[in-house]
């Protein structure tokens, strides 16, 4: 009696879903931060359009997209699954936005004791005020990724994409055939 389901998830299939769930996460996150560094430069009248904000925000969330898989490894934001989605999504949202606010944190430090400053100097050099508010709008960008992912998690990631990728496809039937 073999089953699919009980056959261990082997290398290159463990790969290859990672590296789909690293790409869709980097694909959202460089669209959010590429369109806040547009509002960004449209707010600051910076019209002398650099385009190495975008490579900045593209790498960016390349970045971030690996932080939250290193998140997810160690099981963040997995005490609340069991609750109604809202709190799971928000919950996450928050964890995963205060573990990208240290990140930042040390990021600043390590950048700034690599230019030679002093350590006094790092620690009263970081704008914390631009940082968090960076971390809310982050914390918001989350909220639709992990929406996303927690229904994915609870209907089941396949379901999920035949709703919102296949043509003249409604609720039940997306459900029903996925059930079949």
């Amino acid at each position: 009696m073999t089953s699919n389901a009980a056959a261990p998830v082997g290398f290159k299939q463990k790969a290859k879903s990672e590296l789909k769930e690293f790409a869709f996460i980097s694909l959202y996150l460089a669209f959010v931060l590429c369109a806040i560094s547009t509002y960004t430069m449209l707010v600051l009248r910076k019209y002398d359009v650099s385009y190495w904000t975008y490579g900045a925000a593209i790498i960016n969330a390349l970045i971030v997209a690996k932080i939250i898989l290193i998140g997810r490894m160690a099981h963040l934001g997995r005490e609340l699954e069991a609750r109604p989605l809202y709190q799971s999504v928000l919950y996450k949202s928050f964890v995963f936005g205060v573990l990208l606010f240290v990140f930042h944190i040390v990021e600043e430090v390590i950048k700034r004791l690599v230019h030679h400053h002093s350590v006094a100097g790092v620690i009263r050099d970081i704008d914390l005020d631009q940082m968090m508010a960076r971390t809310i709008i982050v914390i918001c960008a989350f909220i639709p990724l992990f929406a996303w992912t927690e229904l994915g998690r609870v209907m089941g990631e396949e379901k999920l994409h035949t709703l919102f990728f296949k043509r003249g496809i409604n609720a039940d039937t997306a459900l029903s055939a996925t059930e079949s």
